[in-house]
């Protein structure tokens, strides 16, 4: 049995709560959080506070709050091992005086839609092997892909996770906008969306990439601009760009 405590009751703290509720190996002591609502649904399942001085000891104490208010928070815990969840904040972000860690989850998380554990990398870092052992421990009740990184790494592949998530659904957003405008519905690219995603689980990306920046095509980019709002054109050349530099560098 590894007992936990939640300082946080957002989308990944949400989650969290709710898996380890199912887990029997896993004591879920106690819940932090400020919101009354979140307080209120809470209550009939697992212990509350809304006070940072009247939290349980517990084996890991897991900070899921937003980047801005690591810090602040961690600074008034006196708990022995204390973990944030954030993927772009540096370990020794954590002002706790005891030990540190992080436990990552590499998913996007939202409010309503179910997740699978067993299909997300789950980043792990600690100042010593005895707790990142508790964390290995509470990834593999999650049954989550273990991955070992640093701060550094973890800062890195965060970056790397806005480009193939953020900045791909805001493409997205874009394509559904265009499609909006001409009554087109947005489900007739799912096929494309899906092979793409599909795609790169055999090849390389570098491999995979087609399309008349790939090819360039000059007087389909052309074409393709004069049918664009102006802050679409600039984007469409930006990434046009980046697709032919990228393929001179191959």
């Amino acid at each position: 049995m590894i007992s936990v405590v939640i300082i946080g009751s957002g989308n990944v703290a949400k989650h969290l709560i709710k898996a380890f509720l199912k887990i029997e190996n896993v004591n879920l002591k106690q819940v932090y959080t400020r919101n009354l609502e979140d307080e209120a649904l809470l209550k009939s399942s697992v212990s509350t506070t809304s006070d940072l001085s009247l939290i349980k000891e517990a084996d890991v104490t897991i900070i899921a709050v937003s980047d801005d208010a690591i810090a602040n928070i961690s600074y008034n815990l006196k708990n022995a091992f204390v973990v944030h969840t954030s993927g772009s904040v540096e370990m020794k972000a954590l002002k706790n005086q005891k030990n540190k860690g992080v436990f990552y989850l590499l998913q996007s998380f939202s409010k309503e839609k179910e997740i699978n554990f067993s299909t997300i990398p789950i980043c792990l870092e600690a100042e010593n092997k005895s707790d990142l052992a508790k964390l290995e421990k509470l990834a593999s009740l999650l049954q989550g892909n273990i991955y070992h990184l640093s701060s550094l790494q973890r800062k890195k592949i965060h970056v790397a996770a806005v480009f193939v998530n953020n900045f791909t659904n805001h493409m997205y957003t874009i394509a559904y906008n265009i499609c909006e405008e001409h009554n087109v519905p947005f489900d007739i690219l799912e096929p494309l969306i899906e092979e793409t995603s599909q795609k790169i689980k055999n090849l390389t990306p570098k491999e995979a990439q087609t399309g008349p920046a790939k090819r360039n095509d000059i007087e389909t980019i052309k074409n393709h601009l004069n049918l664009l709002s102006k802050s679409q054109q600039e984007l469409y050349l930006k990434i046009t760009q980046s697709i032919q530099n990228h393929g001179k560098e191959l």
